[in-house]
């Protein structure tokens, strides 16, 4: 598993530097933090130990910061340095860029500068480390820790290759986006990501759907005593109760226009005010966010902030709808119908032959939910036979197709409708030797599964058959 955040080492001779230094790291959330008075001891430690970046002084007695900046880029290429020195003079600073350093930055520095250039390095080491284990893990193609998705079922190769994503960017702190219908399991990509970010917190989650903005912000943030009428003692928030951990925020694409520039600036500045409190708090929680709508939209529609989405975006992970995945449907209904045997204390019923047939000629707008709730319903009306009855899938399937078909009104102009192929307005007969036709292709042939596509009875859709054949 991925191991905490990597150090910044700070490399300066003048201790009340690294000391100022150190306590400004520390007081904006990053911790871990390795100051050095001697230049000579640096390459020795570099060889030892995994770096996040490396501040580093120019001139200091001994090993000076010119001598060892070409020996750092060159010797540890995947370390950033940002040169922090009191010479102010253009000619030092285009020779250490030259060199590969970071970003330069001139003493007595702004903190705020200090810090987000810091923030910046970090951010393009965990970066790096991210492409070098995709990299491997593509090459490969095998997960590194496979356990860590053993609670989702696939074998479907898009979905393997956002696992390798996932171990990729798993020990980043920066934000994820989990997008994907409802009933995909963006929850459970959530989970994953937490198991193998190595975090020592517990995964803490909130469905922001509903919530007002004096809600959300005393769920997420808590409260002080007498902050309200009836705070009658102080109250944890949820992100603190994410520290060291992960917060998950589902449906995040119904958060209130409020409370998205309070989470914006949470995910900014690592800091927040739990409410009636001027006491400010620091975070080291990762977010991760999810939501089944179309975000982009809302950004144009003015409901959803640009500059939230681009935030919590740094790692999008977009997960297929059932329908795109329709090699996992076997392995699915096996999973589910032994998952709801043990649960309702039966015997596992067999698999009827058509049953994943059927299942696949169906578009599944409930994804994985939905036939998980399929299976379940079937599983608890079996009470006799070796084999599964289909009874209860076909019903839920055209029920299905029909409440689709309501919400649609129609065919819509859909390019595989009859008017689209014939250019015009189709005879009843034309429509009906086309639904036929469509639904025995869909169906591989198979005519019970096409009978339950088209709503009639087995024998009703032999005899239009007949008439075809014999022609």
């Amino acid at each position: 598993m991925p191991n905490n955040p990597l150090p910044v080492v700070l490399v300066d001779d003048e201790e009340d530097i690294l000391f100022a230094t150190s306590y400004l790291l520390n007081s904006h959330g990053i911790s871990s933090v390795v100051p050095m008075q001697e230049g000579r001891e640096l390459l020795p430690y570099l060889e030892q130990h995994r770096v996040g970046i490396v501040v580093l002084d120019l001139f200091m007695p001994g090993v000076p910061g010119l001598e060892l900046l070409p020996k750092i880029t060159q010797g540890h290429p995947e370390v950033p340095v940002v040169v922090m020195t009191a010479a102010q003079d253009v000619e030092t600073a285009v020779c250490c860029m030259r060199e590969g350093a970071f970003d330069y930055l001139v003493k007595p520095v702004e903190e705020s500068r200090f810090v987000s250039s810091v923030r910046r390095a970090l951010e393009l080491r965990s970066l790096r480390d991210q492409l070098g284990t995709l990299r491997s893990s593509l090459l490969s193609r095998q997960l590194h820790h496979p356990e860590a998705f053993a609670h989702i079922v696939t074998g479907n190769r898009r979905m393997e290759s956002l696992f390798q994503y996932i171990e990729a960017i798993a020990d980043s702190r920066e934000p994820v986006l989990v997008t994907g219908e409802t009933g995909t399991g963006k929850e459970l990509f959530a989970q994953a990501i937490h198991r193998l970010s190595g975090c020592k917190g517990e995964l803490v989650s909130l469905n922001v759907a509903g919530l007002d903005d004096n809600m959300f912000s005393d769920t997420l943030f808590g409260h002080v005593r007498g902050a309200f009428t009836g705070a009658e003692r102080e109250r944890e928030g949820l992100i603190a109760k994410a520290a060291g951990g992960t917060l998950f925020l589902d449906e995040i694409g119904d958060l209130n226009k409020a409370s998205q520039v309070k989470l914006l600036r949470l995910l900014q500045d690592q800091k927040y005010y739990p409410l009636g409190s001027d006491l400010q708090r620091l975070s080291d929680a990762r977010i991760i966010a999810a939501t089944n709508q179309p975000l982009h939209k809302r950004m144009t529609g003015g409901e959803f902030r640009q500059d939230l989405y681009f935030r919590l975006s740094t790692h999008p992970i977009e997960v297929p709808p059932l329908r795109h995945r329709q090699d996992d449907i076997p392995l699915l209904v096996q999973f589910f119908i032994e998952e709801a045997a043990v649960s309702m204390g039966k015997q596992a019923p067999a698999t009827p032959d058509e049953l994943v047939t059927l299942l696949s000629v169906y578009d599944f707008p409930g994804n994985v939910r939905e036939l998980r709730a399929m299976i379940y319903n079937a599983v608890a009306q079996h009470r006799s036979g070796a084999v599964l009855s289909m009874e209860s899938f076909r019903e839920l399937i055209q029920k299905g197709r029909r409440e689709s078909f309501d919400d649609r009104g129609g065919t819509g102009g859909d390019d595989s409708s009859p008017l689209a192929v014939l250019g015009r307005f189709p005879t009843l007969k034309e429509a009906e030797n086309f639904l036929v036709a469509e639904a025995m292709k869909r169906a591989k042939g198979n005519q019970g599964t096409a009978a339950t596509l088209l709503g009639i009875t087995r024998q009703s859709l032999n005899r239009r058959l007949q008439p075809q054949q014999e022609r």
